[in-house]
């Protein structure tokens, strides 16, 4: 049985606005809005623009979120991206002392970890928190991806290691983390979830939930089912509603946040701004206008 309930996880992604300072009002609005539909989500994944915020930031989101996130049926979740063990564990502790519980960490990125490293960052990370929970943001960005036979090394080292979130790799990653690592809950984008439905219980990292909630939910629900029919079916769909309403952007190969924030917009909070902090580049306002256009024409039963 894994150690981390079967979800579907929900990213927030953090308004802007042209000095770079957060839209409080559109934030909030945001997390209510994904509650209506997600009890699961978390803030400052590569889409939530975790890698580029300094402390003050940080720190002011962290507290609103952990007010928007109060009831017994919300599960937050705060990520931490940093350079270093020390640089992570600073923010986990403020996290941590405003009332969080489970957190996402990715490794630091400068270079690739070895195997004792890995090891090394996990038990001093994790360990620093014994109370808490960990889910293990798991992306080439790090410079090391970790595949089903690392994680079956950390896990009885590492008691609250408790999920894992891989958006690549296809069938081939989703065996062997589902095969050698059962113990966590692996979360999936939606193009690799029906892989991972094909070796058990696993979850759903949704990247169309804001714009997309009943389909998201439909997927979700076919997994839980076990109807692979029905579940590649909607694998399908999503690929090809992907790449007809943002095709005309994704050969761009923007950082996460520039599409997250797109499909925010689209789902219905017109309010939310493009922009990502410096030096990343958004869309401007006409391609979000040529994405939404394919949406409304081609996709409209997508929409909330």
């Amino acid at each position: 049985m894994a150690r981390y309930p079967q979800a579907i996880l929900v990213s927030c992604e953090i308004p802007w606005d042209e000095n770079e300072q957060l839209l409080e009002d559109i934030f909030r609005r945001e997390v209510r809005s994904v509650l209506q539909h997600f009890k699961h989500l978390y803030i400052f994944g590569t889409a939530g623009e975790g890698y580029a915020i300094d402390t003050a930031r940080f720190q002011q989101i962290v507290r609103i979120f952990y007010e928007e996130t109060r009831g017994a049926d919300v599960y937050p979740m705060v990520g931490v991206i940093g350079l270093s063990t020390a640089n992570i564990i600073e923010r986990l502790q403020f996290a941590y002392a405003v009332g969080f519980r489970v957190f996402q960490i990715s490794m630091p990125p400068w270079g690739a970890l070895n195997d004792t490293e890995v090891m090394t960052f996990f038990t001093d990370v994790c360990g620093a928190f014994p109370e808490a929970k960990f889910l293990h943001y798991n992306l080439p960005r790090t410079k090391r991806v970790l595949e089903g036979p690392d994680y079956r090394r950390l896990i009885d080292a590492v008691p609250n290691l408790v999920a894992t979130k891989n958006t690549g790799g296809g069938i081939t990653r989703a065996a062997s983390l589902m095969k050698q690592a059962p113990e966590l809950q692996h979360f999936f984008g939606e193009e690799n979830f029906p892989h991972g439905c094909l070796y058990g219980e696993c979850s759903i990292l949704s990247s169309f939930g804001p714009m997309s909630p009943h389909k998201t939910w439909a997927l979700f629900e076919a997994g839980l089912a076990r109807n692979f029919e029905q579940l590649f079916r909607l694998q399908k769909e999503f690929h090809d509603m992907l790449y007809d309403v943002l095709g005309s952007v994704l050969t761009e190969g923007r950082i996460d946040g520039a599409y997250d924030k797109m499909l925010v917009r689209l789902g219905g909070l017109d309010e939310m701004p493009l922009r990502l902090l410096s030096p990343y580049q958004c869309f401007s306002e006409e391609q979000y206008q040529a994405c939404k256009r394919v949406l409304h024409e081609k996709y409209a039963d997508w929409l909330p």
